[in-house]
């Protein structure tokens, strides 16, 4: 029995592509000096439009990956994609971090650096154009690019909020194929 769930939790494991982004030494300042621990920054994402940040802190480096690792499957959120691109246009901003996502056609290719494209590859997105504006902190910028991708709604969806047929809310390639 115990045998069967140790196969499946390794399973579940290996369909999550994992990104490591960041390792970075931070101290804390007490009465007797500085004490040093280390900060790991990983996504995770299964490829299909799941996506998840985890963040783990412990005083050596593969302690704070499995932490962080463990942090970011648990914090799997669904992402509305179009095809292999994103639906619209978004803008994600926290703290001084602020990101621009734009679908692109296919072919483009995912036209992003750092931690963006980290978190847009393990999501599932092949065509897209991004820019990073403002702070380039690496844990800001991830968590703007999570919340541009957590304001994506379905073409459906803003069809009906707007009252127009699924066709006119469509990425401008995929209309023109449609009319033209």
């Amino acid at each position: 029995m115990t045998e069967m769930l140790l196969e499946q939790t390794q399973l579940e494991q290996e369909q999550y592509e994992e990104r490591v982004l960041e390792i970075a030494r931070v101290a804390k300042v007490v009465k007797g000096g500085r004490r040093f621990q280390f900060r790991v920054t990983v996504v995770a994402g299964n490829g299909k439009g799941y996506v998840g940040l985890g963040v783990g802190k412990a005083n050596a480096v593969p302690d704070a990956m499995r932490k962080a690792s463990e942090r970011a499957r648990k914090n799997l959120h669904p992402i509305n994609l179009y095809g292999t691109t994103i639906p619209h246009e978004v803008t994600g901003k926290v703290g001084g971090s602020k990101v621009l996502l734009k679908p692109a056609s296919p072919g483009t290719g995912v036209i992003a650096a750092g931690g963006v494209r980290a978190v847009l590859e393990v999501a599932g997105v092949r065509d897209i154009l991004t820019k990073s504006l403002g702070s380039s902190n690496v844990l800001n910028v991830v968590q703007a690019t999570l919340q541009a991708l957590a304001q994506l709604k379905s073409p459906q969806e803003e069809a009906a909020r707007r009252g127009k047929k699924v066709e006119d809310v469509l990425p401008f390639w995929d209309r023109r194929k449609k009319h033209g």
